[in-house]
């Protein structure tokens, strides 16, 4: 199992923020069609609303831009997707992975991730997959969905939305979406009180994810 920090430029550049993991766990680095399943391959213009304790949040997702992402993304969102449970090792067929996940890091002014099947940082859909990166999608802004990960091509399950622009981000995380509805409910998430590892005290949990 590796657990890694988001990067040094991360550290430095956001003074004052104790180090915190974008991890995936393991899996061999290798394309994500090898989690098997059917194909989740989504038209331009296709919007995925998460459904949280707190909130929906609704999403556009860019599959012209990223398109393994966000096929990796829907598929795991709808369970079209195969995934290997980290608690049990056994292989989850039509079974979404994100539902009954939580939020596991909130930090004010920066960011709310979640994706974890074992709600730590550390968990992982049981493979990883490359970086897509566009020169067209920047972190200039708040509301920016973008993959988790621990270094280059680790990409699984885990992703987190900003709250604000994060530049030094560019380059080092895949964008696959943007907010479109419900940016006051990510809002209201980073805002939560927050335990060791900047953990919600209370856990704010993906109820499921619709796409559209």
């Amino acid at each position: 199992m590796k657990t890694t920090l988001l990067s040094l430029v991360t550290l430095v550049c956001f003074v004052g923020v104790p180090p915190f993991a974008l991890a995936q766990e393991g899996g061999s680095k290798s394309d994500a069609k090898k989690g098997g399943g059917k194909s989740a391959k989504a038209a331009k213009g296709t919007t995925a609303v998460i459904k949280t304790s707190m909130g929906s949040i609704s999403v556009m997702l860019y599959p012209d831009k990223a398109p393994k992402t966000v096929e990796n993304f829907i598929g795991l969102a709808t369970g079209k997707k195969e995934w290997t449970d980290p608690k049990t090792g056994k292989v989850m067929k039509n079974k979404p992975l994100y539902n009954g996940t939580i939020f596991h890091r909130v930090i004010p002014g920066f960011m709310v991730q979640g994706g974890d099947p074992l709600g730590q940082g550390t968990g992982g859909p049981g493979y990883q997959f490359e970086d897509e990166f566009d020169p067209s999608l920047q972190f200039t802004e708040p509301g920016i969905l973008a993959m988790a990960n621990a270094g280059p091509a680790t990409n699984g399950s885990q992703f987190f939305i900003t709250v604000k622009e994060t530049p030094w981000l560019n380059g080092k995380h895949t964008i696959f979406g943007k907010v479109t509805k419900g940016m006051d409910v990510v809002n209201k998430i980073v805002s939560v009180p927050r335990g060791p590892n900047d953990m919600p005290t209370k856990p704010v949990k993906i109820t499921g994810i619709t796409v559209k």
